[in-house]
């Protein structure tokens, strides 16, 4: 059993972040980990950012993981990776979506969406794994699984086995999407870098 993990679970409003959280606690749960788990909402709408932090390991005291010391940022969308970017410990992990969504002010032509970011993460953080969420759950039948395929890549690091993920999927999403959903979960815990 692990001593601590810290993890950041970070995307914008409807990528599913909260329920892949959900996901996560009843997993680690189900494997005997202390867990604690906090929600930050940005703007209360689609588009606004999202992060969850979670802790889990034989004893976890506070719900909230300190700048510099998260062990896996768990990233939804390209830009909300690098905006969290400062939250990873040195030789810690990144799972990055290559999905990317413009957020107003580039829509509007106020800003401009920074170039390469998967490029840059990967050069300062040598544990990146980019993943094309979206296209894997597209492949797997839905689009709005790309949540839990990220869910799979991050299952596929850490000492839980897997039939606790199966099992938290079965408790946490609907029914008449559990199929689409153990697809996708296995897409990207099978998932290969290259």
């Amino acid at each position: 059993m692990l001593e601590k993990l810290d993890i950041l679970l970070v995307g914008v409003g409807g990528q599913g972040t909260i329920l892949a959280s959900k996901i996560l606690v009843h997993a680690a749960a189900a494997a005997g980990y202390d867990i604690k788990m906090s929600e930050i909402h940005g703007m209360a709408q689609r588009g606004g950012s999202v992060v969850t932090h979670v802790r889990l390991g034989s004893a976890v005291s506070s719900p909230m993981v300190e700048e510099g010391r998260t062990d896996i940022i768990l990233a939804f969308e390209q830009l909300e990776g690098l905006r969290w970017l400062s939250y990873l410990k040195p030789g810690g992990t990144m799972i990055l979506s290559s999905q990317a969504i413009y957020p107003v002010p580039v829509l509007a032509g106020l800003a401009a969406y920074p170039e390469n970011i998967p490029g840059y993460i990967a050069a300062r953080v040598p544990d990146t794994l980019v993943i094309d969420a979206l296209q894997a759950a597209l492949q797997c039948g839905n689009a709005k699984a790309a949540n839990v395929v990220l869910v799979g890549a991050l299952a596929a690091r850490l000492p839980l086995e897997r039939a606790l993920w199966e099992q938290a999927l079965q408790q946490t999403v609907p029914p008449r999407l559990l199929e689409v959903n153990l697809a996708a979960f296995a897409a990207g815990y099978e998932y290969r870098k290259g």
